[in-house]
């Protein structure tokens, strides 16, 4: 049970911060449920989900095929932290507080809305090439087996992740129609942390790799 309760917190807390970074899916979820209210917004959010979930196992098959290489490991693992610290001097010292303007949309249909985040879901890659280095990470750290029943479990944990990052991040949206300046500044200085965070960590393991 405990072995349980561990790989559903392991695929939460990696699909969380992922999902927390302004993108396609979670700006698009935060604008609907400004502009239509939550029903539209979470019928939204459930069609992105079932798309998500395909991209996810997709990644984990993937991730499952390179890990048996372990100098495309390594590589990845290099590529990895140039790409977490690039991203933590973004958005530590160049990303600027967004603006948000206030624009018309037209009302939709619950149904056209569950569709319309399968859509976007398909058009948006990024959570593959995000699952295949954070599954190689963790099974390097042998915080997770490439066994069935584990990744089924880690999968339904990343899943719960990307549901409440974009709920979370449309009641920040809502939020910041009063209070852009502060949520912004605060939401770039967490992001930057915990990508400089995994920066480091990443650089750990591969200083470990070529001088142990």
């Amino acid at each position: 049970m405990m072995r349980f309760f561990f790989l559903l917190l392991t695929g939460f807390i990696t699909a969380f911060p992922g999902i927390m970074l302004p993108g396609l899916i979670n700006m698009t979820a935060a604008k609907i449920n400004l502009k239509e209210g939550s029903k539209n917004a979470i019928s939204f959010v459930f069609g992105a989900l079932l798309v998500i979930t395909f991209q996810i196992s997709i990644a984990i098959f993937f991730a499952r095929v390179i890990n048996a290489r372990p100098e495309v490991v390594v590589l990845l693992r290099e590529i990895g932290f140039g790409v977490f610290t690039a991203l933590t001097i973004y958005f530590l010292f160049i990303a600027k507080k967004p603006k948000f303007k206030k624009t018309k949309i037209k009302k939709k249909s619950k149904k056209n809305r569950f569709f319309f985040g399968m859509l976007l879901a398909a058009l948006n890659l990024f959570p593959i090439p995000f699952f295949v280095f954070a599954t190689i990470a963790l099974a390097s750290y042998n915080l997770l087996s490439f066994e069935i029943n584990s990744l089924f479990v880690f999968i339904l944990g990343a899943i719960l992740g990307t549901f409440t990052g974009l709920y979370l991040y449309m009641v920040f949206m809502k939020k910041m129609e009063t209070k852009t300046d502060k949520l912004s500044k605060n939401m770039n200085l967490i992001i930057g942390t915990i990508t400089a965070v995994v920066a480091f960590i990443t650089l750990m393991n591969i200083v470990d790799y070529y001088w142990s």
